[in-house]
């Protein structure tokens, strides 16, 4: 899953927000125009996809990318060694199952930061801990030397051009409180009000903000973070008198090629697409077997499963089309997923009947969340595009009956759902948890430990084939057997109130 540090906070802008809406009320009802007919398998195939898809069988898919994170540095991130291996044992086993399997490769650009430093000028001269933000530019040789201006603190602290008095920031390195908004937008509101850098500091904790940019193109001016503590001293001195500093950031971007894996059945309706997808690429820190070699495994299995119940055999398959979706590079920004609907056409983008991501299913101290497709939980960024509520029931509902509890979690941006559902596509899945914190009625719930994240062991080299929940991991192979199993055989209930 996504870090955090990519965005203050994952929430879209208000624009963006009220495209989306636009877009949901004049969409017609799904499916209306032409209704499925129920497919003679309809029910049974999720029946014995969900009996004949274990966590056993899946297991052997995490033990292989551990053995490879093992082999290749310890991690399979997006451009190693690694990771080309993982995508190429998920291509090597689809194909012999008989799927259409195919690569797609794009460019990634990797930083590597050789200077991040903070200096505040003046008698009691002193360095600041800072982080430089991925894919920064560099300051010029020397450092960039500048007055120290904040930025409004509201709601919205640096996301808006009101926050930029006119003129006050000139010349100067703006100082920005992390929060509501993405550093990409806190940067270009003060590029626009002519700041030749930017400071952001933290909105808690006592860690410098880890920021970035999806792309070296995304970054305009330099860029840091540094801890909340630092950042309201200087905005006290700074209403006091004029503070200068050096900002010194000295960055280098690399370019690598990495790729998808796509796989689909070679039968089914080909403008009726189910899409699944998780991603596969770790972070540098670990092997990322939680994060994401599950839900990469359990789509595996699916798949494997699927074929095995005839997807792949001429007037067996089933009725839809389903396309398996590997990510790359989701760790730097959804960038695999991106690439992927990017390239698609308008046509074949509206062929696609929905999609269901699948990312962290076995965190070691789990909680059963279901994305909230019709943000009945009122919290964050509203519900999805129409469909998306009924994907949450479906997979609700089938929670219910197996008596699993659960609880909706928020289409917050950090997972590869994002650019599905950016273009109107309705989406669905489930997760168990990254780095926040259990709460003690989600321990009565879902049992575990209250006080402790969800995933200890997340984006680090913990993260490994020790450190999961295998009854977490078990429920949800049966939410994927179930969803795919259902929505390939029949998409009536996307059209239900």
């Amino acid at each position: 899953m996504r870090a955090i540090r990519r965005h203050s906070h994952h929430r879209r802008s208000i624009p963006a927000l009220a495209a989306l809406a636009a877009a949901a009320v004049a969409a017609p009802v799904l499916l209306a125009a032409a209704p499925a007919a129920a497919h003679p398998r309809e029910g049974r195939l999720a029946r014995e996809l969900v009996e004949e898809v274990t966590a056993q069988g899946a297991y052997r898919h995490l033990a292989r990318f551990q053995r490879i994170a093992d082999a290749n540095g310890g991690n399979r991130a997006a451009g190693t060694p690694g990771h080309a291996a993982s995508a190429a044992y998920v291509h090597d086993t689809l194909k012999k199952a008989g799927y259409d399997v195919s690569y797609q490769d794009f460019d990634i650009h990797e930083a590597h930061t050789r200077t991040e430093r903070t200096t505040v000028l003046g008698p009691d001269s002193r360095d600041l801990s800072t982080a430089a933000f991925t894919f920064t530019p560099s300051t010029p040789a020397g450092g960039l030397t500048a007055p120290l201006v904040p930025a409004r603190v509201d709601e919205t602290p640096g996301c808006t051009a009101d926050d930029y008095p006119a003129g006050a920031f000139t010349g100067k390195i703006a100082l920005v409180k992390r929060g509501a908004c993405t550093f990409v937008e806190k940067q270009r509101a003060a590029a626009a009000a002519g700041a030749l850098g930017v400071i952001v500091y933290n909105h808690s904790g006592t860690t410098p903000v880890r920021g970035g940019f999806s792309s070296p193109a995304e970054g305009i001016i330099p860029s840091a973070g540094i801890t909340l503590a630092d950042g309201e001293a200087l905005t006290a001195a700074a209403g006091k008198g004029e503070v200068t500093v050096r900002l010194d950031l000295d960055q280098e971007h690399l370019r690598k090629t990495t790729r998808n894996v796509i796989a689909e059945t070679r039968g089914g309706r080909s403008d009726r697409v189910v899409t699944v997808g998780a991603h596969l690429d770790s972070v540098p820190e670990g092997p990322g077997i939680n994060d994401n070699g599950s839900g990469s495994a359990g789509l595996l299995e699916v798949a494997l499963k699927l074929a095995e119940e005839g997807a792949n055999k001429k007037g067996k398959g089933p009725a839809h089309k389903v396309r398996f979706g590997w990510w790359s590079a989701e760790e730097l920004g959804l960038l695999g997923s991106e690439h992927y609907v990017a390239q698609l056409s308008e046509k074949q983008r509206k062929d696609i009947a929905l999609y269901l991501n699948f990312d962290m299913i076995a965190s070691p101290n789990p909680v059963q969340f279901v994305y909230d497709g019709d943000d009945s939980d009122r919290t964050g960024a509203g519900a999805g595009p129409a469909g998306s509520a009924q994907i949450e029931a479906l997979i609700n509902g089938f929670l219910d009956r197996k008596g699993k509890p659960h609880e909706g979690s928020d289409f917050d941006g950090r997972s590869d759902y994002g650019p599905f559902i950016a273009h109107g596509i309705p989406a669905g899945g489930t997760f168990t948890g990254a780095e926040g914190i259990k709460t003690a009625e989600q321990a009565r719930r879902h049992g575990g430990t209250a006080g402790v994240p969800y995933d200890p062991n997340y984006h680090g080299a913990g993260d490994d084939l020790k450190n999961l929940d295998l009854k977490a991991f078990d429920t949800n192979l049966d939410v994927i057997a179930h969803a795919v199993g259902t929505y390939a055989e029949s998409l009536r209930t996307l059209g239900r109130p």
